[in-house]
């Protein structure tokens, strides 16, 4: 096998094994943080922000966190748990309930998350 062919497999590796990496694992203190952001989400939503800017700094947030080392993060240490954050963000403006209902949503998820 020549050189050029032996690089191009090894890239194919690492890049098969960064993308079956398995996702973070929240912490307790990070489920509790997050829930109480979802909270929140939610009086925001009832004090009148529009689901689209709401969603817009959410995404803006992410591409902030993302300049950070993931050790340094808060929740969203990869993109999976951005997607998983924004899911239950949507979720406050597509399904309207009382905060502490998302709140307590979320809790139940993360800690599945935690446990899976």
């Amino acid at each position: 096998m020549n050189r050029t062919a032996c690089t191009s497999c090894s890239l194919l590796v690492l890049a098969l094994a960064a993308g079956g990496a398995a996702a973070s694992v929240p912490s307790v203190d990070e489920c509790l943080e997050a829930s109480d952001f979802i909270a929140n989400a939610a009086r925001a939503r009832d004090n009148g922000i529009a689901r689209d800017r709401f969603l817009e700094r959410l995404d803006a947030d992410f591409s902030t966190i993302q300049a950070f080392p993931q050790p340094l993060r808060w929740f969203a240490h990869d993109r999976e748990d951005e997607h998983f954050l924004r899911r239950a963000a949507v979720a406050v403006f597509d399904a309207p309930a009382p905060p502490d209902e998302h709140r307590a949503a979320f809790l139940r998820a993360c800690f599945e998350r935690m446990s899976a």
